[in-house]
């Protein structure tokens, strides 16, 4: 909550940030976050009640001890434990997973593994503060951020940042990759876009809801033009500062949302430290918090979150979080994937085709030149890991039916039951708007 007075400064946001944010950690820990849309078996275009999901999230027993969260749209996510290596976090992952769509489907709804939902209009369920404020802060910039908030899904992976001498190149490659592992993966094409549509469009709806929060942090930064490349804390620091405040909490149950120009300018957290507002001075609590209000592709708490994977049926999502942590963890599949999308002549020049990627998926002939590099390496790396041959066969799988056929799963949705061809809700905006 805010003070009366002024007492940050950016040296201890800077501290803050480096044991915080990027502590070394070299342990092989990985985990994987799940997200899914809820549909009611006997109305589809109908949102599940808000208690309904609460009664069975509570009552739910999962074997592996994930944790079960609500989306403000009813979407339902399980965090896997952090657990030692990818076998267990697949394991732990899918077992808590069908244990929790058991129980959503003996309440009468149906779990979906899809990256936005194209039937329903977007509409929050759940009556929680910072939900309300910041569906407040969105609303006064277009429908996107409320799209975001109650109609899309994705999976999250997660992993140790590294020792401290590769932890900047893990942070690099784990962006440089990002626009592939968009492509590969994407699925959430929406109906009524004759086939021209984004073929990721959750993520080209995160893409563009403020930038100051949803964009890459990393990129090809220099110092005054010549000097070398900001480091992980540097760049995560300087994001920080210059994303918007989205709101100031009051008190525990009063959550105020920051939307419009404050003075001459927006309210970023900068302006907040040097001018202040008259709720009161950010402490470094605002400042952690201010923090989870950030969903860049890319997150650093601690450990790495890659967040720019579009939510898949089983077994597809297996194989996502598999290529994904192979590509961080296996050094000879990392330095290929880094190769294939740098700049040519040797690579394709994609690590900056965030938005492409959302696009045209595998379309976009350069994305398609470096999946069909970085997608065996990842394979190859599998087998080095010592990964289950069942995950292996699956990955395999979806190479042949996917990647080498230059196709993504957008180009084979998963149905959702009785809405196929239905183009409503924001599809139609989605479409057309981009």
């Amino acid at each position: 909550m805010p003070g009366l007075r002024r007492h940050l400064d950016v040296d201890t946001l800077r501290r803050y940030i480096a044991d915080r944010c990027f502590a070394p950690s070299d342990g092989g820990l990985v985990g994987v976050e799940l997200e899914l849309l809820t549909y009611p078996s006997a109305d589809p275009s109908l949102r599940p009640p808000a208690a309904q999901l609460e009664a069975i999230s509570e009552q739910a027993i999962l074997p592996s001890g994930s944790r079960i969260t609500l989306e403000p749209g009813g979407q339902v996510e399980i965090s896997s434990l952090p657990l030692p290596g990818l076998n267990p976090a697949l394991a732990a992952a899918g077992a808590d997973l069908a244990a929790l769509s058991t129980e959503l489907r003996r309440g009468g709804l149906e779990p979906v593994g899809r990256g936005l939902d194209p039937l329903r209009p977007p509409e929050r369920i759940l009556d929680r503060p910072r939900y309300a404020a910041m569906e407040a802060f969105f609303d006064s910039e277009g429908f996107t951020g409320r799209t975001m908030m109650c109609s899309t899904a994705g999976i999250q992976v997660n992993v140790d940042n590294g020792s401290a001498a590769t932890l900047p190149e893990r942070w690099h490659l784990a962006h440089a990759v990002g626009p592939v592992l968009v492509a590969t993966f994407a699925h959430s094409p929406v109906p009524g876009g004759g086939g021209c549509g984004p073929r990721s469009a959750r993520q080209q709806v995160w893409s563009v809801i403020d930038p100051s929060r949803t964009g890459p942090v990393h990129g090809p930064i220099l110092d005054g033009g010549t000097g070398p490349a900001r480091s992980p804390v540097e760049e995560w620091l300087r994001y920080a500062l210059d994303a918007r405040v989205m709101m100031i909490r009051v008190t525990p149950e009063r959550f105020v949302p920051i939307a419009g120009p404050f003075g001459s300018g927006l309210l970023t957290f900068a302006a907040w430290m040097e001018r202040g507002h008259e709720l009161g001075w950010p402490t470094l609590d605002d400042f952690e918090y201010h923090l989870t209000t950030l969903f860049p592709p890319v997150r650093p708490r601690g450990w790495l979150e890659l967040r720019m994977i579009d939510a898949m049926p089983d077994p597809w999502w297996r194989v996502a979080a598999a290529v994904t942590t192979a590509l961080l963890e296996d050094a000879d599949a990392g330095a290929e994937a880094l190769e294939a999308v740098s700049a040519p002549p040797r690579g394709t020049g994609v690590a900056d085709h965030w938005r492409s990627a959302a696009r045209h998926g595998l379309a976009d002939p350069a994305l398609r030149a470096a999946a069909q590099r970085v997608f065996p390496a990842a394979l190859g790396a599998l087998g080095r890991m010592g990964v289950d041959g069942a995950t292996v066969a699956v990955a395999e799988a979806f190479h042949e039916r996917f990647v080498a056929r230059d196709l993504c799963p957008a180009d084979e949705p998963v149905p959702i039951p009785e809405v196929e061809g239905a183009a409503v809700g924001s599809s139609e905006r989605i479409n057309s708007g981009w």
